[in-house]
């Protein structure tokens, strides 16, 4: 999936992103005195029982064990993973006005994959699909039992509570930066006719995965993530200039035709996308391989060669540009060598699919590098100058990881998932903020729970 922040056009879920840097915020939250060894050395272990009487103390009276000031410069946690600092749920800006109802359905809608790899994979080489931790299966297996008495938000709060300590993410690299992306809604064909000439292509045979989908975030960036299988070995695939002058043509891979190549580039950026047919029809297309080449921005490499000021930069923009001149903008799409491919799913899904196979849910799903967070892992994010809730409020949430990107990289790199069509594609196309992660690591797990 894509993201299109500020649109230095990123992405996010399965297919390809990118964006530029940002100012980091300043931030500043307590450490738990009771919990500074790593989450592997707390003693729950097991979720407690949510009841009518586990309902927390409001958070003005809410007891909290006697806290220290924590900045950038203090040193990890004895044992803990090193960018992990343990804190209280009440240092979680927002915690307590949160939906934990919605979050609790969203992290639900996971655990039935999250049990099911934990149950039918076996740790590999890092470069396999990833193995959920076992204390995430456990508490995905015990959120699947409680699901029928969490009818409320107190209750569902009070699961997240007992099951989890909220862990602040401090690592030393690249600011953090949250973006977002959508489900393009557009029309097309089955057949090649009228204005219908420009295809998007089936998985090729001979393509093959250097890294599983969900664990591009382990190799170099800048390395292939899938090849060629030739009959001596393998090599890379053709880029997306080769295969848009016909390296793919005859071979039975169209799947859908549309009239606007522009549209297929961005469509191939976000992954995803659901297509009115000619015939009145509607399915949904979503990512499912790529070429193997890295992602690069053209947004970014318009305003490098100063092709396109800066500061006039959105997609809305980089669109009408690269459609006022066809021949142009084609040679600038070829910039970007990463080529998608797609696969048709049922339309009744209701919403694209990501990394785990699972349905995402507007402004809760995010997709995530799995080089540092496993999938299915609820992650709280404070992202003040992003307003985009009601009264423009500052978006404190509890999100889940469900998805991956090409170029979401880093600890604290994310893509907000905003749901389908044009009024998601704004929301998608305006957020590019620094924000704050907050783990939530599962008790009593080990240090790599919810960490890679």
């Amino acid at each position: 999936m894509l993201a299109v922040g500020a649109v230095v056009v990123a992405a996010g879920g399965q297919a390809d992103t990118g964006f530029g840097d940002t100012d980091e915020i300043p931030w500043k939250v307590r450490v738990l005195k009771a919990r500074t060894a790593a989450p592997s050395k707390v003693t729950t272990a097991t979720p407690a029982k949510v009841t009518e009487t586990s309902k927390p103390a409001a958070p003005a009276k809410a007891a909290t064990p006697k806290t220290a000031a924590l900045s950038k410069a203090d040193p990890p946690a004895k044992g803990a993973v090193p960018w992990y600092r343990p804190v209280s749920f009440a240092d979680l800006p927002g915690w307590y006005q949160d939906d934990h109802l919605v979050a609790f359905k969203v992290f639900l809608n996971s655990c039935e994959r999250v049990v099911a790899n934990g149950r039918d994979r076996a740790p590999g080489d890092g470069k396999g699909p990833q193995v959920p931790p076992p204390a995430l299966v456990a508490v995905c297996s015990e959120a699947i039992r409680v699901a029928p008495d969490i009818a409320d938000k107190d209750k569902a709060r009070a699961f997240f509570e007992a099951s989890f300590t909220p862990n602040a993410v401090v690592k030393k690299g690249p600011p953090s930066l949250l973006t977002g992306y959508y489900e393009p809604m557009l029309e097309g064909s089955r057949t090649q006719q009228g204005p219908y000439q420009t295809p998007i292509y089936k998985r090729p045979p001979d393509l093959v995965n250097v890294v599983d989908d969900t664990r591009r975030g382990a190799l170099k960036p800048g390395a292939l993530t899938h090849v060629r299988k030739t009959a001596t070995g393998t090599e890379p695939y053709y880029t997306r200039a080769e295969i848009e002058a016909g390296a793919l043509k005859g071979k039975g891979l169209e799947l859908l035709y549309f009239a606007d190549p522009v549209d297929v580039f961005f469509m191939q950026i976000q992954g995803s996308g659901r297509v009115k047919l000619t015939d009145g029809t509607t399915v949904r297309v979503h990512y499912d391989g790529k070429n193997g080449h890295p992602y690069s921005s053209i947004g970014r490499y318009l305003t490098e060669t100063a092709m396109f000021a800066a500061d006039r930069m959105s997609m809305s923009a980089l669109a009408n540009w690269l459609r006022a001149d066809p021949e142009r903008g084609k040679l600038v799409m070829w910039q970007n060598t990463s080529y998608v491919f797609f696969r048709e799913i049922k339309d009744d899904t209701g919403a694209p699919l990501g990394a785990l196979r699972v349905a995402l849910t507007p402004e809760r799903s995010l997709a995530i590098d799995t080089a540092y967070h496993t999938l299915g892992t609820p992650i709280y994010l404070s992202v003040p100058s992003l307003k985009h809730g009601p009264k423009a409020s500052s978006f404190n949430r509890l999100m889940v990881g469900q998805d991956v990107g090409s170029a979401i990289r880093g600890p604290e790199r994310g893509d907000i998932y905003f749901g389908s069509g044009e009024t998601a594609g704004r929301l998608a196309s305006s957020t590019k903020y620094p924000g704050k992660f907050f783990v939530l690591v599962p008790n009593g797990a080990p240090k790599e729970a919810a960490a890679r």
